[in-house]
């Protein structure tokens, strides 16, 4: 990475908020955020309302479009609201604008199909769930079946959990691998699943069939949502 280690002051991060984001996808790579030094993180959303996340908790934005300052990292989750805001062009209008001047791109699961709607992903290497990493293609992105990519200023995580692994990466990036190391062990996060297979790389086959169709109504959702707006 070119990407120059970020110096004592103050680290501005805008983590992007829509209604049916999975919770997991802010919460996990928040927790990193939160204590890297001189961190600000903005929660911002297109309206001051709380954000009902996927199953109903809700999140309280901070900011709002309209008046959000400019962001060191751009970070965009995902979830089944993904395609809600896939359309929305006042959304990613928003996107390309805090991108103009963002150190780091940046996303988690299906977040990265919102960076590639809005164009910020093309000629970019780049990750996203399992399930649906093919589109990333039809969006102009390379798609990498890696549990995180890095591809110059754009860094993407695969699905869900990975926004842990995404954030230590960031703050190993800015600040070094000793504080990213610090923060991991703040948090304890020490993987140890009860049960391999959380990847289709290590999953029984027929496991990986049945959860890939449990997933395909929503796969050719996605899949006929973005033909329609590339075509």
């Amino acid at each position: 990475m070119s990407i120059s280690k970020q110096p004592t002051s103050t680290i501005s991060i805008g983590i992007v908020l829509f209604p049916d984001l999975t919770l997991l996808d802010v919460a996990g790579p928040y927790e990193v955020f939160n204590r890297m030094p001189g961190r600000q993180i903005h929660l911002v959303a297109a309206s001051a309302e709380p954000i009902a996340a996927e199953g109903g908790l809700s999140i309280s934005p901070h900011t709002q479009f309209d008046n959000a300052p400019p962001f060191d990292i751009l970070f965009v989750p995902g979830g089944p609201g993904q395609q809600g805001v896939m359309e929305d062009e006042h959304f990613l209008a928003f996107l390309r604008e805090k991108a103009e001047a963002a150190r780091l791109i940046t996303s988690v699961c299906t977040g990265s199909l919102l960076l590639g709607a809005a164009g910020l992903l093309q000629g970019y290497r780049a990750t996203t769930h399992w399930r649906y990493l093919e589109l990333l293609g039809m969006l102009g992105a390379q798609p990498v079946s890696e549990r995180v990519v890095i591809d110059r200023n754009r860094i993407t995580g695969a699905g869900v959990s990975a926004g842990i692994d995404l954030a230590l990466v960031i703050a190993s990036i800015l600040f070094g691998e000793t504080v990213a190391q610090e923060i991991q062990l703040m948090i304890e996060y020490d993987p140890r699943p009860p049960f391999h297979g959380g990847s289709p790389k290590s999953a029984d086959v027929a496991l990986v069939k049945r959860v890939s169709a449990a997933l395909s109504e929503r796969y050719e959702s996605r899949r006929r949502q973005i033909e329609n707006r590339v075509h």
